[in-house]
């Protein structure tokens, strides 16, 4: 088993980066428990992010989905797979920098718009963000607005195009100095 810092793992980033898919595999390598935080705002809530969204609000979202982040690092969790917008707020970007060795997991606008496609035909029904227009030209929008953010609270940047969820936890692991 790898060792590391003891601070849990994070991983940030556009959606379609990777990052319930790459939380799932480091926490079976390290043999660790993971929160993915989309899924837990579903479990609790009994709702997707979508309907979430639609029915109370980005704002709402936001909020909630930093209220688990606490929660989830309050329980131990040692990898956390963040939503694609925890950044948004200074107090959660603050909270995963003091708490957590952050890992940005870069991914291009087309590359995350070929994997959110490969999960769901259209997009825009399951990822809020992307509805009304051109899915790949909102998410270079969203990386534009998000890319100062994810690079202040990151402590290590790692690239995911063209590396599977396998190629991209070793990835993590050696870029927080682990493999």
């Amino acid at each position: 088993m790898v060792k590391l810092d003891s601070r849990p793992i994070a991983l940030i980033g556009l959606m379609g980066a990777g990052k319930s898919s790459v939380a799932r595999v480091l926490g079976e390598r390290l043999g660790v428990s993971v929160a993915d935080l989309d899924g837990m705002i579903e479990a609790v809530e009994g709702c997707s992010v979508a309907e979430l969204f639609e029915r109370a609000g980005e704002a709402w979202f936001r909020r909630r989905e930093g209220e688990l982040l606490a929660e989830a690092l309050r329980s131990g969790v040692r990898v956390v797979a963040c939503g694609g917008g925890v950044v948004l707020d200074a107090e959660r970007r603050k909270l995963l920098r003091e708490r957590c060795r952050v890992v940005w997991l870069e991914v291009s606008p087309a590359d995350a718009v070929r994997r959110v496609r490969g999960s769901h035909p259209d997009p825009a029904r399951t990822r809020p963000l992307l509805a009304g227009g051109d899915p790949e030209a909102r998410l270079a929008e969203l990386l534009e607005q998000r890319e100062p953010l994810y690079a202040e609270a990151a402590h290590v940047r790692v690239p995911t195009s063209g590396r599977t969820p396998l190629e991209v936890a070793d990835a993590v692991l050696e870029a927080l100095g682990g493999a």
